[in-house]
């Protein structure tokens, strides 16, 4: 089974999601993020993820056309339909497409990607054993 990967409303297969090139996030990477997980089936602070999401948007003048909740069950149904109970989740909202000049005026409507996946971050050997760290 492909991942499922949620763009502008609808799902596609992860070979098959796509934006435009002339996407302000692809461009000058105008927008905002979230890297979110989810352990056993639930998503971890899902509520605290959005309202972070949806502040940063609006401290860079992007409106989410989406209501918080109707974001979380994007999350939510990404996650169902690449049947993911332990997963990193990434949400993206850039600017949207535009030209090639800066002014985000011309971007019309914003771009609304959601991405769930396995994620594995160090080999398995360093869960069990540990490592060695150095802080400063």
């Amino acid at each position: 089974m492909s991942i499922q990967v949620y763009v502008n409303g609808q799902y596609f297969p992860k070979e098959e999601a796509k934006i435009s090139v002339f996407d302000h996030g692809f461009l000058y990477g105008d927008g905002v993020f979230e890297g979110i997980r989810a352990y056993g089936g639930k998503v971890f602070r899902l509520n605290e993820h959005i309202d972070r999401l949806y502040n940063g948007a609006r401290g860079i003048m992007i409106d989410i056309p989406l209501k918080k909740e109707e974001m979380a069950e994007v999350v939510l149904e990404t996650l169902r339909r690449n049947e993911l109970k332990d997963a990193y989740i990434r949400l993206v909202i850039s600017r949207g497409t535009g030209d090639l000049g800066l002014d985000p005026r011309k971007c019309k409507t914003p771009t609304i990607i959601c991405i769930t996946d396995k994620i594995v971050l160090y080999p398995e050997e360093l869960y069990n054993k540990g490592m060695e760290i150095i802080t400063a």
